[in-house]
């Protein structure tokens, strides 16, 4: 058995909006990342930075489908699936889901915590694009590594 985690929210923004927001880094640098060394494009690896973390992150195998759906690989057993409903209000519906570990102890802790990190990031999304607001901005530097 495969586990998955799954996230979503409506922005009352339109479709073409919210993916210039996932995929353009100048956007996902104000409620997501810090730091990206590209675009999200088909075909093209970028590396990603948290604010919190030292480490960067690969993220590879992407493909992006115009206004449809973003996705790609940053942990070698999943793959991550953006999709976007654009609605008749001219908002949008994210749905985030990220799957492929294996049933066990540690990938269940895995995944719960992954649903809560996938939420974090679409309320993150929502008021920064809906509102300007940058939610993530000091909200995890607790974590720093000291």
């Amino acid at each position: 058995m495969k586990l998955e985690s799954n996230a979503t929210i409506q922005i009352q923004k339109p479709v073409e909006k919210v993916f210039e927001g996932i995929v353009n880094p100048a956007k996902m640098t104000n409620y997501f990342i810090s730091e990206s060394s590209g675009q999200l494009e088909t075909g093209k690896d970028v590396i990603w930075k948290f604010p919190e973390f030292p480490e960067r992150f690969p993220i590879t195998d992407v493909k992006v489908e115009t206004n449809r759906s973003i996705s790609f690989v940053w942990d070698p057993e999943t793959i991550v699936t953006i999709t976007l409903e654009k609605l008749p209000d001219n908002s949008t519906i994210v749905r985030v889901n990220e799957n492929g570990k294996e049933l066990n102890d540690k990938n269940l802790t895995w995944a719960l915590e992954n649903s809560g990190g996938w939420a974090n990031f679409l309320a993150c999304m929502k008021a920064y694009l809906e509102y300007g607001i940058q939610l993530r901005k000091g909200a995890f530097d607790f974590m720093r590594k000291q």
